[in-house]
C-alpha cells in the first residue's frame, strides 16, 4: 500500500509541476483558474529559487521508506517520472533558469489574456 501511495504522490507532483508551468493556458478557458494557478506558480518559483525541497518529495520518500524500498527505484512509474522531475545534473543555476522560464511563460499568457479580454 505504501508503494502505491508513493507512486500516487509522484504522479501528483508531476501534475502540480505541469500546472505551475502551463496552468495559465487553462485560464484561456476558465476565468477562475488564475486564483489557483498564480499561487501555485509563486510556490513553484519560490521552491526553485530558494533551493527548498518540495513537501511532496518528502511525503513520497516517507511512503517509499515505509514500503521497504529505496526512493525512486523499482517500478515503471517511478522510473520514468522521477527522471523528469529530478533530472541528473540539476544545479542551482538551472533551477534559477527554470524558475525564470515559469515566470516568463505565465506572465506572457496572463498579459495576453488581459489584453484580449479588455477589448
Amino acid at each position: 500500500m505504501y508503494l502505491l501511495l508513493a507512486d500516487a504522490v509522484l504522479a501528483l507532483h508531476l501534475a502540480f509541476i505541469l500546472f505551475v508551468c502551463l496552468g495559465a493556458l487553462l485560464a484561456l478557458k476558465w476565468r477562475w483558474v488564475p486564483w489557483l494557478q498564480l499561487p501555485a506558480a509563486a510556490w513553484g518559483v519560490f521552491v526553485e529559487a530558494s533551493g527548498w525541497i518540495c513537501p511532496l518529495t518528502s511525503l513520497e520518500n516517507y511512503f517509499r521508506v515505509h514500503a521497504g524500498t529505496a526512493a525512486y527505484q523499482g517500478d515503471c512509474l517511478g522510473h520514468y517520472l522521477t527522471a523528469t522531475i529530478y533530472p541528473d545534473g540539476l544545479t542551482r543555476n538551472i533551477q534559477f533558469v527554470l524558475g525564470a522560464v515559469v515566470v516568463i511563460v505565465n506572465l506572457s499568457i496572463y498579459l495576453w489574456l488581459l489584453r484580449t479580454r479588455r477589448t
